[in-house]
C-alpha cells in the first residue's frame, strides 16, 4: 500500500516529478564524474606504468625517464649487473632518438624513434603484423600518415641530422612490419620502434652502448623496493624509480584535481539533497488534507512517514540511474577534450569508471534522498488531524 500511494503521488504530478528526476540526474552525473576524476587519473597512470608488468624504471642519475636527452653510458655493463640479480626476471633497455622520414628531396617528416629489444620491450602493444626485427620496424598510425606508408611498404629513416653539413649520422631503409599502440608517447605523435642496436648505430659514436632508460620486472612484487635500493647502490649513475614512488609523485602533482573533485562532488551531493528535500516538502504541504484523512481513517504515523520517505527515495534512485548514463557520456566527452592536452600519453585518461566507486557514490546520493524525506515525512505525520481537516473544508 505504501508503494502504491507513493507511486500515485509521484505520477499524479508527472511534470514536477520529471523535472525533479532530471535535476537529480544532473547532480548524480556531476558526482559520478568527480568520483571518476578523483580516482581515474591515478589508476590510469598506474595501468600505464604496469602495462607490460615492469615495476622499476632506471634513468640517468637525477632525471626521469625521457625527461631530458641524457643517456646511460656503458649500458651493457648495467644490463649485466641487473641480469645477475635473481630477483629481476626481465630487463628492457630502450633508447629514444629523433627520426627523420627521408624522401628524394630530403627529410619529409620527423618522428620519435625507440630502439628496443622486441623480446622484452615494454613500450608498445602490437596491433597487427610482425614485430621489430632486422630490417623491420613497427609504427603507430600517425607515423604511417606522415610517412605516406602502409604495412608492408619500405621507408627510409635517418637520425642525427647535422644542419651545417646537411648530413645524417645514420640512414637505413626498413620494412614497415606492423602497427602498434605506444603507451608513453603523446597523442598524435608519430612514433616508430626499431632494433636497439640500429638506433644506437644511427645516433653515431655518441650512441654506442648508450640507452635512455631501463625497465626492470621484479618476480616478487613485495621485493620491489628492496631491489630498487640495491640497484641504486650497485649502479650509482642511475636513478631507480618504482611504480609506487612514481604514483606518489603523481599524487602530489594531481592533488589540485583531487581537491577540486571533492569540492564539486560535495556540492553536487548537497544540491541533490536540497532539491529532493524541497520538492517533497512542497508536495507534503499541498497534500496536507490527504494525510489528515489517512490519519483520520486509522493509518498510523509510521505508515505516513514511510510513504513520504519512499517518495524521496524514488526521486533520488531514478535520478541516480539517469545520472549514471549521463555521467558516462559526459566523462567520455571530457576525456576526448582533455586528452588533447600537449604532452599527455596517448593512453592516459582523466575519467576512469570503477564500478565499486561509482555505485558507492550513487548509493550515497540515493541515501541522501531518504534523509531528505525525513523532515517532510515528520511534518506529514505530525499534522493536527482535526484542525487540518477543518481548514481544508473551509478552504
Amino acid at each position: 500500500m505504501r508503494l502504491t500511494l507513493a507511486a500515485a503521488a509521484l505520477l499524479g504530478r508527472r511534470a514536477r516529478t520529471l523535472l525533479a528526476v532530471l535535476g537529480v540526474a544532473v547532480s548524480a552525473a556531476l558526482l559520478l564524474d568527480m568520483v571518476m576524476l578523483a580516482t581515474g587519473m591515478r589508476e590510469s597512470f598506474r595501468e600505464l606504468l604496469l602495462a607490460r608488468g615492469y615495476q622499476l624504471r632506471l634513468a640517468p642519475k637525477g632525471t626521469l625517464p625521457f625527461d631530458s636527452e641524457a643517456t646511460v653510458d656503458s649500458a651493457s655493463a648495467v644490463l649485466a649487473a641487473l641480469a645477475r640479480d635473481p630477483r629481476v626476471s626481465a630487463v628492457s633497455p630502450v633508447l629514444g632518438t629523433q627520426l627523420f622520414v627521408v624522401g628524394e628531396a630530403g627529410p619529409r617528416a620527423t618522428a620519435f624513434g625507440l630502439g628496443v629489444r622486441p623480446a622484452v620491450q615494454g613500450d608498445y602493444e602490437r596491433l597487427d603484423g610482425d614485430d621489430v626485427g632486422p630490417g623491420r620496424l613497427v609504427a603507430n598510425t600517425d607515423f604511417l600518415r606522415v610517412a605516406g606508408a602502409r604495412v608492408g611498404d619500405s621507408v627510409e629513416v635517418a637520425a642525427g641530422f647535422d644542419p651545417q653539413v646537411r648530413a645524417y649520422s645514420g640512414r637505413r631503409r626498413y620494412l614497415v612490419a606492423g602497427t602498434a599502440r605506444f603507451f608513453y608517447t603523446a597523442a598524435g605523435q608519430p612514433v616508430a620502434a626499431l632494433p636497439l642496436a640500429d638506433a644506437q648505430a644511427m645516433r653515431g659514436d655518441d650512441g654506442r652502448d648508450r640507452v635512455s632508460a631501463f625497465m626492470a620486472r621484479v618476480a616478487d612484487t613485495a621485493q620491489t623496493e628492496a631491489v630498487r635500493r640495491d640497484i641504486e647502490r650497485r649502479v650509482p649513475r642511475v636513478s631507480a624509480i618504482s611504480t609506487a614512488t612514481a604514483l606518489a609523485q603523481v599524487e602530489q602533482r594531481l592533488s589540485y584535481f583531487r581537491q577540486l573533485a571533492f569540492i564539486l562532488g560535495s556540492v553536487s551531493l548537497a544540491v541533490g539533497f536540497l532539491l529532493v528535500s524541497t520538492l517533497v516538502t512542497v508536495s507534503v504541504n499541498e497534500r496536507a488534507g490527504e494525510f489528515a484523512v489517512l490519519r483520520a481513517v486509522g493509518v498510523s504515523r509510521p505508515h505516513v512517514v514511510q510513504q513520504v520517505v519512499l517518495e524521496g527515495l524514488a526521486l533520488s534512485a531514478a535520478g541516480a540511474l539517469a545520472g549514471l548514463a549521463l555521467g558516462l557520456v559526459t566523462a567520455r566527452y571530457l576525456n576526448a577534450v582533455l586528452g588533447d592536452f600537449p604532452g599527455l600519453p596517448a593512453g592516459f585518461e582523466f575519467f576512469v569508471f570503477r564500478p565499486g566507486a561509482a555505485w558507492r557514490a550513487l548509493g550515497l546520493l540515493a541515501a541522501s534522498g531518504v534523509v531528505a524525506g525525513v523532515y517532510p515525512a515528520w511534518r506529514a505525520a505530525s499534522l493536527p488531524v482535526a484542525r487540518t481537516l477543518r481548514e481544508e473544508a473551509v478552504g
